[in-house]
């Protein structure tokens, strides 16, 4: 049966959607071939993440336990996806299949992220396109690239990392670890030249709050985690905003959502605001504001080795490549 027009749509706006929020500069992206799948994608940072869906419009019933059979017994992709017509009959299959994999594939089915789309949808009506991109748009980078591409970073994250009274340090650390790794707290304290007792208490409070692992439930030997490395790549963009550099005209339309959607409303703090500790004039009650001054500071203390924008990568189907 060939493709509806809606199927199609549906395919490949997910993949817009995706190498467009690459344009944030907080991962890279590159098509992947389709082979067993509607569409695939590879999320690149100092890793490689696959990410591939079906797409489910004119078919149901057993097409569902297809689909899903298909994407989760893939053992390489990070994400599998699923765009499905939102019928009563669809979610009910779908939570039939659903509940069958619990039983003999829950490590897989964690990495099921399923997208409903309006049954009435009409990839005819420009109208019924707009809605149906702009509703994925905000779920694809919600529920699929922060917790994909991003560790799982949550607005709570930030501002509990923006809440430290250390302006700077924690940045300072995590880049240290990232770097060096962690071997002693008097050793990195020397290294990073602050007080020991500031960096113990800022190195267990990183590791609470999940920007740090250690293989040891008392800390010590401490590596970055994905949401870590996903708050150092962020204030690397933040660095470049206070640097006038972020972007043509210091703007990137898709760092902007993506740091709305994680409560950093960062072009609210004009780059003339005085940031740094002694002269500061920001709210403190303001998480962007904080965040700012952590980036202003470690910059002034010349603490943090900012990460370099991740830029698009050639795609896979593109020949000139080949």
């Amino acid at each position: 049966m060939p493709e509806s027009p809606e199927h199609i749509f549906l395919s490949k706006t997910a993949l817009e959607i995706m190498e467009n929020a690459s344009r944030s500069r907080l991962f890279g992206y590159t098509e992947g071939q389709r082979k067993r799948f509607d569409f695939s994608c590879d999320l690149k940072k100092d890793w490689s993440k696959v990410v591939a869906g079906q797409t489910l419009w004119r078919h149901g019933g057993d097409g569902i336990d297809k689909d899903l059979r298909t994407l989760l017994h893939e053992q390489d992709i990070a994400a599998a996806v699923y765009i499905a017509r939102h019928e009563s009959s669809n979610r009910a299959r779908l939570a039939e299949v659903t509940q069958d994999y619990l039983k003999t594939m829950r490590e897989s089915l964690t990495r099921l992220r399923v997208f409903w789309v309006p049954a009435d949808f009409d990839a005819d009506d420009e109208s019924a396109r707009k809605t149906v991109r702009n509703l994925l748009r905000e779920e694809i980078t919600k529920d699929l690239l922060l917790q994909v591409a991003l560790g799982g970073l949550t607005p709570q994250d930030v501002t509990r990392f923006a809440a430290s009274r250390r302006p700077g340090l924690p940045l300072g650390i995590m880049s240290h670890v990232k770097k060096h790794g962690y071997r002693n707290h008097r050793h990195t304290a020397k290294a990073l030249g602050i007080d020991l007792n500031a960096l113990k208490l800022e190195t267990e409070r990183l590791f609470v709050l999940g920007f740090l692992r250690s293989d040891s439930l008392q800390g010590g030997d401490y590596s970055v985690t994905d949401s870590g490395n996903a708050m150092l790549d962020i204030c690397s963009r933040l660095h470049n905003y206070l640097h006038g550099s972020l972007g043509d005209g210091n703007k990137n339309e898709e760092f902007e959502h993506i740091c709305k959607l994680l409560g950093i409303d960062y072009p609210s703090i004009p780059t003339t605001t005085r940031l740094l500790i002694g002269e500061a004039e920001i709210d403190i009650q303001n998480p962007t504001a904080l965040l700012l001054q952590h980036v202003a500071q470690a910059d002034a203390d010349g603490s943090v080795d900012w990460s370099e924008p991740y830029f698009d990568l050639p795609s896979s189907s593109d020949p000139s490549t080949g």
